[in-house]
């Protein structure tokens, strides 16, 4: 999960900073140049002596010199890779940057903006929001302009400031499962989202986790539109033991959705999960479809279902949702091959409700309770 991000961020703030195999590589093709090459390339001591003692910085000098000698002797393409590691260590990355500005005087919010735009590029790479990437640039702006430290401890400040501006763009969830135990009556949950997110399917998931908290549930069959929804929703409920509440393809999704609240209220069932058909509307037509089973189910939460792989897309989704039908929370599936992280880190800063859950698979336990820990834990960062 976030491999990407994580193995950038690592890379800034791990070992990799200390550029080890650019030397490994020097000292390498130093040795490998054999006698031959050696004898080809002769250079007078006494010349380099004569250099030597014309500076003031003589063992600045000698090594500067044994360099050219040892560059001198290299192969074309092995001179290259060491230019370029050379001029890659000079300039620094994101962090090395920002650990050398705020070390040597106050860093300046003109030296911060110049140097965050490379972890900007990094971020919208990722397909982290906009807005995300602003609120991040803000926090750490806020937390470092004007800022001057010790060497020894401007790692630490610059890592903490980090993670502090990731878990401001996250919304920790209440525990869902205590609000349901703690509700009088039924407790009604309407989920929303596009064909092919894996919305049926992360119902029968949160039916199956139910289940096993020794909750009662019923899931409700308000798909009336897309082909073998019912079948499908009724195969979930038969694999992990939830009655599925249904009708016929082309009947009223609201009358479904009351019939299994009022199924639920005779025979003391505590939740009812709807799937809805998933369609992207327009906003007058998710108006028309949607209010309706709104009004008559009159849900305890409204949950949007998207996938975390398609970022921003996931993103635009629950922002449209939230819009045209209002939204209480998030669930992301295929969270376990999110690579780049960018629609966790964007959707509640973007829609200002937490993620519930997140998909970590294809089996029914596969459905991990979201919490901000475990956004840091998988950015390497925990």
């Amino acid at each position: 999960m976030f491999e990407f991000l994580k193995k950038k961020i690592g890379s800034w703030f791990g070992k990799d900073n200390k550029e080890k195999k650019p030397k490994k590589e020097k000292k390498k093709t130093a040795k490998s140049t054999g006698k031959t090459e050696e004898k080809e390339k002769k250079i007078e001591k006494k010349t380099v002596e004569k250099i030597i003692s014309l500076t003031k910085k003589e063992k600045e000098t000698k090594h500067e010199v044994e360099q050219i000698i040892k560059e001198a002797e290299m192969p074309v393409e092995k001179q290259s890779l060491v230019k370029d590691a050379k001029e890659e260590k000079e300039e620094g990355n994101f962090f090395t940057r920002l650990i050398k500005k705020i070390t040597t005087s106050k860093l300046t919010k003109e030296d911060f903006d110049e140097i965050f735009q490379e972890f900007e590029i990094t971020l919208l790479e990722n397909n982290v929001a906009l807005e995300a990437v602003d609120k991040i640039r803000d926090s750490l702006s806020f937390d470092l302009v004007g800022q001057q430290m010790k060497k020894t401890e401007a790692e630490a400040r610059i890592l903490q400031a980090l993670k502090d501006s990731i878990l401001k763009l996250l919304i920790e969830p209440p525990d869902v499962f205590k609000q349901i135990r703690e509700h009088p009556g039924v407790f009604v949950i309407l989920f929303f989202g596009v064909n092919g997110t894996g919305k049926t399917t992360t119902i029968a998931k949160l039916a199956y986790l139910l289940k096993k908290k020794g909750i009662s549930c019923i899931m409700a069959a308000a798909d009336t539109f897309r082909a073998a929804s019912i079948e499908q929703l009724k195969m979930h409920g038969d694999k992990v033991g939830v009655e599925v509440i249904s009708s016929q393809y082309g009947s009223d999704p609201a009358s479904v959705v009351f019939d299994a609240i009022q199924h639920a209220k005779k025979n003391k069932i505590k939740v009812v999960l709807i799937d809805t058909a998933g369609r992207m509307y327009t906003k007058e037509n998710l108006l028309k479809e949607m209010e309706k089973i709104v009004r008559v189910s009159q849900p305890d939460l409204k949950i949007f279902v998207g996938e975390s792989i398609t970022g921003n897309d996931a993103v635009e989704q629950a922002r449209t949702f939230k819009e045209a039908v209002g939204i209480d929370g998030i669930i992301l599936s295929k969270a376990d091959v999110d690579e780049k992280a960018g629609a966790i880190l964007s959707v509640s800063q973007v829609t200002k409700k937490p993620i519930y859950f997140l998909g970590t698979g294809q089996d029914y336990e596969n459905l991990e309770v979201f919490s901000k820990k475990m956004v840091l834990k998988n950015l390497g960062m925990g």
